[in-house]
């Protein structure tokens, strides 16, 4: 658990990296170009705010047959709509791990505290005596245990409440964005 939730954490930290300069790309770039369709080209080509420009593009193309009864600008907006969703939901890939591992990953230690004491009080009862050397090596192995349940967990939590807020801002501004190109 630990491992993935450093991974999620690299991983997206890098993501949003890329994201930023794809948000600077988009607001020097875009807006200046002639056209939407210029505008979309001089985007890099795994940009968010190229694929959702091309999503409002390619619902203009594809305005027609049953979707040709949506009004223009509604069916435009409901494409841009679905590529920032899909956008978004990408970019959230990930969280529900660390949210699971930062609940989980305490109680999983806890269960190994209680593991440990069932067998130091079960070391007692088979010597017959209480002396601290039947207790003090399983009690110390569960407080390992605990220790180790809480360093999984606290990075994790970390991770989903500061890729949770990176996230929100990110999506803030595609959805600017997005409201600036249904207005174009």
């Amino acid at each position: 658990m630990s491992m993935g939730s450093w991974y999620i954490l690299v991983t997206k930290l890098l993501e949003q990296r890329k994201i930023a300069a794809y948000t600077q790309e988009a607001v020097e770039k875009f807006w200046s170009a002639g056209t939407v369709a210029q505008g979309a080209e001089t985007l890099h080509a795994e940009s968010p705010y190229r694929f959702i420009a091309a999503a409002g593009l390619a619902a203009t193309e594809k305005h027609s047959g049953l979707m040709g009864h949506i009004p223009l600008a509604d069916w435009i907006s409901m494409s841009i709509s679905r590529s920032v969703d899909r956008v978004n939901r990408e970019m959230q890939a990930g969280l529900s791990f660390l949210a699971t591992v930062g609940s989980i990953a305490p109680f999983v230690g806890l269960f190994g505290t209680v593991w440990g004491i069932y067998h130091a009080l079960t070391g007692i009862a088979t010597a017959g005596q209480l002396t601290i050397e039947r207790v003090a090596g399983p009690v110390g192995e569960a407080l390992i245990m605990t220790a180790a349940g809480l360093a999984v967990a606290l990075p994790a939590v970390l991770a989903f409440n500061v890729m949770g807020r990176v996230i929100n801002r990110v999506e803030q501004e595609l959805e600017g964005f997005a409201h600036d190109l249904r207005a174009l």
